[in-house]
C-alpha cells in the first residue's frame, strides 16, 4: 500500500488514526483558508490525526454560467501552498486538464481527479507524471470493482502513489447513496480509501442549478466509514457554511468539526 509517510509534512502517522483531507470546496479568499486551516489542525493536532488541507484553486464542475468558479488559478494556487508552508501541513487541490497537472503541481502535494473526470486516460496519465501522490475519486456513475482500471492508469504511467475516494452513487437524478462495501473492494487495488463524506451527501441536479445537501447526515455517513475500515476521511468545512460560495450545502460547519472528529476516533480505536 501506498506509503502515507511519502506525502511532505504528514505528521501523526504513528498513532494509527484515520488521515483526513479536509479544508473549503473552494478559496475564497487567503483569510477563509487560513481561518480553517488553523482551526483544523490545532484540533488535529491535539487529536492525533494526520492532517492534509485540502481546497480547490478552480471549480470548473458548474451548473450555471454565474456560479463561482474561483479568484484566479495563480491567486488560488498561491494561497493553497501558503497555507500550506505557513502550518507545516500537506496539500491537496483539484485539476481538471491534462495541461494543469505540472502547473498545480508546483503548489501542491496531493491532485485529485474529480469524480467525473477519473476515466479521462490523459488527465491521469498527466497526473502520475508528475510524480505527485494522486487522490482519484470514484465517478458518482461507476462501480467500486471498475476503480481497478483508474488505478491501473496511474500505475502502469510510473506512479504507485495512489489513494482512492468514495463519495456516492447516483440515486436516481437528485439523490446519492452511500454502498459501504465499496471501501474493502477498492482497498483490494492495495491503496488507501478515503470516505468523502460532505460530497456524498449532496442533491445534484436542482431545478435551481445549486446543488442541495443533508448536512445532517454527515457524522452517520462518517462513523459508517470508520466502523467499516476507510484509511481517510475528506470533508469539507466552513465557518459560515450559508455563505460559502461553493458547495455550502453540504458542508459541516467548522464549530462541530473537533465532536465529529473525537467520536471518530472513538469507533476507529474500537475496530483496531
Amino acid at each position: 500500500m501506498m506509503s502515507l509517510k511519502n506525502i511532505p509534512n504528514m505528521k501523526h502517522l504513528e498513532t494509527n488514526n484515520f488521515f483526513l483531507l479536509a479544508g473549503p470546496c473552494a478559496v475564497e479568499s487567503e483569510e477563509i483558508c487560513f481561518e480553517i486551516a488553523e482551526k483544523v489542525k490545532a484540533v488535529t493536532d491535539k487529536l492525533g490525526i494526520p492532517y492534509v488541507f485540502k481546497a480547490s484553486y478552480r471549480k470548473a464542475n458548474r451548473s450555471r454560467l454565474d456560479s463561482f468558479t474561483g479568484i484566479g488559478d495563480e491567486k488560488g494556487l498561491d494561497i493553497i501552498q501558503k497555507v500550506g508552508k505557513h502550518f507545516g501541513i500537506p496539500t491537496v487541490t483539484d485539476i481538471h486538464t491534462s495541461e494543469e497537472a505540472a502547473m498545480a503541481a508546483n503548489f501542491v502535494d496531493i491532485l485529485q481527479i474529480p469524480a467525473f473526470l477519473c476515466r479521462q486516460t490523459d488527465l491521469l496519465v498527466a497526473a502520475a507524471e508528475t510524480g505527485k501522490h494522486i487522490n482519484i475519486k470514484k465517478g458518482q456513475f461507476l462501480s467500486a470493482e471498475s476503480m481497478k482500471f483508474a488505478v491501473d492508469k496511474v500505475r502502469e504511467s510510473g506512479n504507485s502513489n495512489i489513494m482512492l475516494t468514495e463519495r456516492g452513487t447516483f440515486l436516481g437524478y437528485q439523490d446519492l447513496v452511500v454502498d459501504y462495501r465499496g471501501i474493502p473492494e477498492m482497498q483490494k487495488n492495495n491503496v488507501p480509501v478515503v470516505m468523502d463524506i460532505t460530497h456524498s451527501l449532496q442533491q445534484p441536479n436542482q431545478t435551481t442549478g445549486v446543488t442541495g445537501g443533508r448536512p445532517d447526515l454527515i457524522s452517520t455517513i462518517a462513523k459508517a466509514a470508520i466502523a467499516v475500515g476507510a484509511d481517510g476521511i475528506f470533508l469539507e468545512t466552513h465557518p459560515n457554511p450559508a455563505k460559502a460560495k461553493s458547495d455550502g450545502a453540504n458542508m459541516l460547519h467548522l464549530d462541530y468539526f473537533e465532536k465529529l472528529m473525537i467520536d471518530l476516533i472513538k469507533i476507529r480505536k474500537a475496530i483496531i
